[in-house]
């Protein structure tokens, strides 16, 4: 029987063996200040470990070359270059060793470099994503940290993104895709010594796999018909071919924007707009029961039961709201499209609720700003705070396997064509 090793555990003296050091260890840790920081005994560790670390980096490139290639001029080290770098434990000075050749490359910490790649990029972006604006990050990094970092050098952080998020805009899309909602949200943004408000377009599909994506996120000018249609434009021009369906709101202009790029898609008006439009008007006391009765006409099983319910809504609320019925009548048959269709495809395509979600996402990181400085600002922002929160949006449709055998049904080789 073998006899099971036992294991000592290791005491500070053993972890420490410099007993001033040691000292200086437990009163910092007992002290209830924060372990990192400039001053800590702890970033002063690092720092002695980061200078030690490029010592052996000298030491293995002296030693290394010399064996190499003995026709060469011996190398041998040629002093010390002093900097100050940023890290996670705090400001470090760093010395780091020069050769006489000059061939050295510092590995841990590169020539140029001014922080020691310990996340603080990661952390920068982690908190401006959460809606922190540029001096409520430097506030963070400072009380959590000990870092001083200037606004300059967390914008030059945050702008490294911009390239990502243009590829991001232009990325080749699929060539279908069973949904897209479009809708816009507004922000605020400083223009020419002006606030003015902004819009951003958002397109947001589900493939024929079922897939969501954001398609596409723009700012521009308030909304309005003809910049969707420069949205769709740009959605063609990067391979969307086919849109079985488009659920929108109600804004002027809308449907024939759409048909005009993509004239065989069936453009579905959101029935929940439509009830906020509607009832606009409605008195407290009976918003409920007439909202009740409204529910009748867009759950029918037909169009013709829809129009049943339609009329008996009339005959017992137009002596009181006749603009609700006629509000319905005017925009009947774009709301009644769904009714050509089953109940999996009626749930997908009755409002445009899941666009309006992500909305939500990004109001809840934005929602302590006034204003944004710059267009550029407003997009980084709402780029990373989506980018944070994707498990929220980027996820299969609901019950998708019923909603496929429906779309097979209806549409065909239109649909199946794009399956793998």
């Amino acid at each position: 029987m073998t006899k099971k090793k036992s294991s000592k555990r290791k005491n500070l003296e053993d972890l420490i063996p410099d007993e001033e050091l040691r000292n200086r260890v437990k009163d910092q840790l007992y002290s209830g200040n924060s372990v990192l920081g400039e001053g800590s005994v702890f970033t002063e560790m690092l720092q002695s470990m980061v200078n030690a670390a490029l010592e052996g980096e000298m030491d293995a490139h002296v030693q290394g070359g010399e064996k190499q290639d003995e026709a060469k001029p011996s190398n041998r080290r040629n002093g010390h270059t002093q900097k100050q770098v940023r890290s996670s434990g705090g400001p470090l000075q760093i010395s780091t060793p020069r050769d006489r050749l000059g061939t050295h490359e510092p590995q841990l910490v590169e020539k140029w470099d001014r922080e020691l790649n310990t996340g603080i990029d990661d952390i920068i972006l982690s908190l401006y994503a959460r809606g922190q604006s540029v001096e409520d990050v430097r506030y963070q990094l400072q009380e959590l940290y000990g870092i001083e970092v200037s606004s300059g050098t967390i914008s030059a952080v945050t702008d490294r993104i911009w390239s990502e998020i243009l590829e991001w805009q232009q990325r080749p899309l699929a060539p279908c895709y069973v949904v897209i909602y479009l809708d816009a949200i507004h922000y605020k943004v400083r223009e020419e010594g002006k606030i003015v408000t902004k819009a951003i377009y958002t397109c947001y599909g589900i493939n024929v796999d079922g897939q969501r994506d954001i398609l596409s996120m723009h700012l521009n000018t308030s909304e309005g018909a003809r910049q969707w249609g420069l949205i769709l434009d740009d959605l063609k021009q990067r391979g969307v071919e086919s849109v079985l369906f488009f659920c929108v709101d109600g804004l002027t202009g809308f449907k024939e924007v759409i048909e005009e790029v993509f004239p065989q898609a069936i453009v579905q008006r959101c029935i929940v707009h439509m009830i906020r439009s509607s009832t606009r008007f409605v008195n407290q006391k009976d918003r409920k029961a007439l909202c009740s009765d409204l529910r009748k006409v867009y759950t029918s099983a037909t169009r013709e039961q829809a129009e049943m319910q339609l009329e008996e809504f009339g005959s017992k609320w137009d002596a009181k709201y006749k603009e609700v019925r006629k509000k319905w009548e005017e925009n009947w048959d774009d709301l009644m499209h769904m009714m050509d269709y089953g109940e999996q495809i009626r749930r997908m395509i009755y409002t445009t609720n899941p666009v309006e979600a992500l909305h939500r996402i990004m109001r809840k990181t934005t929602k302590s700003k006034g204003a944004w400085s710059n267009d550029k600002g407003l997009i980084k922002q709402l780029y990373l705070s989506l980018k944070h929160n994707r498990k929220s949006w980027d996820k299969k449709a609901f019950n998708w396997t019923a909603v496929q055998r429906e779309l097979k049904e209806q549409f065909g080789d239109r649909y199946e064509k794009y399956l793998e």
